[in-house]
C-alpha cells in the first residue's frame, strides 16, 4: 500500500474513533472526515459523489415523507392499540411481536422502510404502557437486519449478489436463507426478551386501559388515511416489482412520496420536509465518502484479496473465512463496497478451479447482512432508528448497542456456520 492508502486508513480510523467516543455529534464527525478525504487529495469531489449511495438516500427521503404524512391520520395509534391488545398488553410479548412483525416486513420490503414504519408504532405502544422504548427499538434493529437477510430484496448485499449471479433467483434466496434467518430471529428475540425482562414491566391498570380501548377511535382523518394507503400501496407494490420493471427503489419511494403530496396538496409539503431526518442522511453521506476513500486507494480490495489468499482456494476454509470476515467487516464499515469487492473475487475463484461456488455466495450474504447487527453503525436501519429515537429524546449510544449487539451478532454467525457446514460442506 502507498502513502495515500495509509492516509485514508488514518482518516477512517480517526473518524470512527471519534464517532465511538461520542464527544461530538456523529454527523459532524462523519462529514468532517469525508471533507478531509477530499481536501487531502484521497479523492476528488466528483469521485466522492460517485461513492454516495443515492439510492439509499432517495429511498429514505421518500419513505420519511410518506411516514410523516401518514402519521397525521392516527393510523399508527390504531396499530399500536391493536398490537398491544393482541399481545394482551404484556410488555415482553409486545417486544416479541414487534420483532416478528419487523422481520417479516424487512423480508419483503427492505429493512430501512420497515423500521421507518415500525418506530412510530413502537413509541405509541411504549408511551401508553409507560415503559422504556429502547429495548423495543434495539430489538427492531436486530429483527430488521435478520429479516432482510432472508430474501433477495430485503437488504442491499442480497440485491447485489442476486443481480450479479443470475442462478441465484428470488426463490433461491428464500429456499436457502429464509428458514435459517427466522431461526436466528427466534433465538435473538428470545435472548433480548430475557436480557431486558426486568425493564419490561407495567401496571395492571395500564394493561386494562389499553385492552378496553376502541382502536378505531384512534383514526383521526380517514380521508387522508385513504390517500396515504394508496401511496403506500403503490410504493410497496413497486418494491415487490422493482426487479422486474428495472426501476430503483429510491425512484419508487420518491414516486410514492410525491404522489401523496400531489393528492394531499401543498399544505403538507413543509411539514413533510421538516420531518425528514436530515442529520441522519448527512451522516450516511459522510460514511459513504469515507469508505469510498478506502475503495479509491485500493485498501478494501487489498484486504479482500489477502483474506482469500490465506485459504489457498480450499472450499471449506474459504467458505468460513468469507462468512466471518464479511460479518466482522460489515459491523464496522458499510457492507455495500465490501460486497461489491467480494463478488468479482468469488467469480474469479470459480475460474481458478473451485467448482461449487454456492456455499461462498450464501456465506457472503449471511455474513454481510447479519454483520450489520454488530455495531450501531453496521447497517442503515440501525442509524435510522437511532436518529428517530434521538428526535424523541432517547439516546442509543454506540457503546450501549455494542454490549448486546456484538455478542448477539457473533452467535448468529456461529449458527450460520453450523447451517452452512451441514447443508453445503459435510
Amino acid at each position: 500500500m502507498d502513502q495515500q492508502s495509509f492516509i485514508a486508513i488514518g482518516i477512517f480510523l480517526l473518524t470512527y474513533g471519534l464517532i465511538i467516543a461520542e464527544k461530538v455529534h456523529r454527523t459532524i464527525i462523519a462529514m468532517t472526515g469525508s471533507l478531509i478525504m477530499i481536501t487531502v487529495g484521497i479523492m476528488t469531489q466528483e469521485s466522492a459523489l460517485h461513492h454516495i449511495d443515492f439510492n439509499t438516500i432517495g429511498l429514505l427521503i421518500g419513505m420519511m415523507i410518506i411516514v410523516s404524512i401518514t402519521g397525521q391520520t392516527g393510523v399508527f395509534n390504531y396499530i399500536a392499540v391493536k398490537a398491544t391488545q393482541f399481545a394482551k398488553a404484556n410488555p415482553i410479548r409486545v417486544l416479541i411481536m414487534l420483532g416478528l412483525v419487523t422481520a417479516f416486513g424487512s423480508a419483503f420490503l427492505d429493512n430501512v422502510t420497515t423500521v421507518l414504519l415500525m418506530v412510530p408504532v413502537t413509541f405509541k405502544i411504549t408511551q401508553q404502557l409507560k415503559v422504556n422504548p429502547i429495548p423495543y427499538l434495539i430489538t427492531e434493529i436486530f429483527a430488521s437486519n435478520i429479516g432482510g437477510t432472508s430474501t433477495m430484496i430485503g437488504d442491499p448485499p442480497n440485491i447485489m449478489i442476486g443481480s450479479a449471479v443470475k442462478e441465484l433467483t428470488f426463490n433461491a434466496f428464500i429456499d436457502h436463507l429464509f428458514l435459517i434467518s427466522f431461526f436466528i430471529l427466534f433465538v435473538t428475540v428470545g435472548i433480548l426478551a430475557f436480557w431486558y425482562r426486568k425493564d419490561l414491566k407495567t401496571t395492571d391498570e395500564l394493561k386494562e386501559m389499553l385492552l378496553k380501548k376502541n382502536a378505531r377511535e384512534e383514526i383521526t382523518d380517514s380521508k387522508l388515511l385513504a390517500k396515504c394507503l394508496l401511496a403506500l400501496t403503490v410504493t410497496i407494490g413497486g418494491f415487490f416489482l422493482h426487479q422486474f420493471v428495472h426501476i430503483e427503489t429510491a425512484t419508487i419511494s420518491l414516486i410514492g412520496a410525491f404522489l401523496l403530496l400531489f393528492l394531499t396538496g401543498e399544505k403538507y409539503l413543509d411539514h413533510a420536509l421538516e420531518k425528514v431526518e436530515w442529520t441522519t442522511l448527512f451522516f450516511f453521506i459522510g460514511l459513504f465518502v469515507i469508505v469510498g476513500g478506502l475503495v479509491e486507494t485500493g485498501v478494501i480490495s487489498t484486504l479482500a484479496k489477502k483474506t482469500i489468499a490465506l485459504t489457498g482456494g480450499e472450499i471449506v476454509p474459504t467458505t468460513f473465512l468469507i462468512l466471518w470476515v464479511s460479518a466482522i467487516a460489515s459491523a464496522f464499515i458499510d457492507n455495500i463496497p465490501f460486497v461489491a469487492t467480494m463478488i468479482p473475487l468469488i467469480k474469479e475463484m470459480g475460474n481458478s478451479g473451485i467448482q461449487n461456488l454456492e456455499p461462498l455466495w450464501w456465506s457472503l450474504a449471511l455474513g454481510a447482512c447479519l454483520g450489520g447487527n454488530g455495531t450501531l453503525i453496521g447497517a442503515s436501519a440501525n442509524l435510522v432508528v437511532a436518529g428517530l429515537a434521538s428526535k424523541e429524546g432517547y439516546h442509543i449510544s454506540f457503546k450501549r448497542f455494542l454490549v448486546i449487539g456484538f455478542p448477539v451478532m457473533l452467535l448468529s454467525i456461529i449458527i450460520s456456520s453450523i447451517y452452512i457446514w451441514f447443508r453445503y460442506l459435510s
